[in-house]
């Protein structure tokens, strides 16, 4: 079971209080008659991105087990949102940072990482993510009494943050109605955090995980878990069924939902909107009623040099 980890109350005076109970924005309206299609607004979290629930459970799981002591540097591989996390909590709480991220992440999300202090390990991009993960093991068993290493690809306290907090904010928001999840797998925490609890409260939901339609794509922060290295906290079980997305995709919607709906938001999020929408769309065709939640994962601000917005 999740362990229950401190948590600060939220009090709107602690940075770190704010991270959570995000908004729940409705996507669609007559677009599919009966059906409700909503996402979690997790921009709205002061890291900016859904990433700030784990990272902080991680570091708090990490001090409480004495692992996380002043003097030692925090190392991880992110491709992006879960170092920022990562940077802003231990800049508040004073820890040193050092990431791995593939040298192709976005220009914006290197330099936030910069401004919170953050010492950065570029790594190959071709071999993505997987490759950043290599790099952050080599580093760690070169000197691991220098770094406390979360390992945010099987830490439990990953999922854990979106058992305790994700899921009984959407039971909440949605008055126990939510019919359908919908997520992207990267570590794959949100998904199984939220299912896990989601299967425990509400009766005949369906959860459906969203993945890159191929190894090759530009879904940033999502992993193509048939050809990626699976993270030790991914059940490949756990998912009703699974939506394959294109990026292309993924990019239009990000287009789309600017422009039509004035929400700026990544692509990864976008690729949640499209797997939803389908769930929507095959519920009106079949005739049924649903209330469907994805997760818009973080804002647009860190992708604006994609030349994708051109389009």
């Amino acid at each position: 079971m999740p362990i229950a980890l401190p948590r600060v109350e939220q009090n709107n005076s602690d940075l770190l209080s704010l991270i959570g109970n995000t908004p729940l924005i409705r996507i669609t309206s007559a677009e599919f008659p009966g059906v409700e299609v909503y996402a979690k607004a997790e921009f709205f979290n002061p890291g900016g991105s859904v990433k700030d629930r784990p990272a902080l459970n991680m570091i708090l799981a990490g001090e409480l087990s004495g692992e996380l002591v002043r003097g030692k540097v925090l190392l991880d591989s992110t491709s992006g949102n879960t170092g920022i996390a990562y940077a802003m909590v231990c800049a508040h709480k004073g820890y040193s940072v050092k990431l791995c991220l593939p040298d192709n992440a976005s220009p914006e999300r290197k330099q936030i990482l910069r401004a919170y202090g953050a010492e950065l390990v570029l790594t190959d991009p071709g071999s993505g993510s997987d490759g950043a993960i290599r790099v952050c093991r080599a580093i760690y068993e070169q000197d691991p009494n220098r770094y406390f290493y979360p390992d945010q690809y099987n830490n439990p306290a990953n999922w854990q943050a979106h058992y305790e907090t994700t899921a009984p904010e959407i039971i909440q928001q949605t008055a126990g109605r939510v019919t359908h999840f919908v997520a992207a797998l990267g570590t794959s925490g949100t998904f199984t955090g939220t299912t896990r609890r989601l299967r425990e409260e509400v009766e005949g939901v369906r959860c459906i995980s969203v993945q890159p339609a191929s190894p090759l794509h530009g879904l940033e922060g999502t992993k193509h878990m048939p050809t990626a290295i699976q993270p030790g906290i991914y059940d490949p079980q756990l998912a009703d069924d699974n939506l394959w997305i294109e990026t292309e995709d993924a990019y239009q919607m990000a287009r789309q939902l600017a422009r039509e709906h004035g929400l700026l938001v990544g692509v990864s999020a976008a690729a949640n909107v499209v797997a939803a929408k389908r769930v929507a769309e095959d519920l009106h065709n079949a005739k049924k009623e649903g209330v469907v939640v994805t997760i818009l994962c973080d804002g647009g601000i860190k992708y604006l040099s994609e030349q994708f917005w051109n389009d």
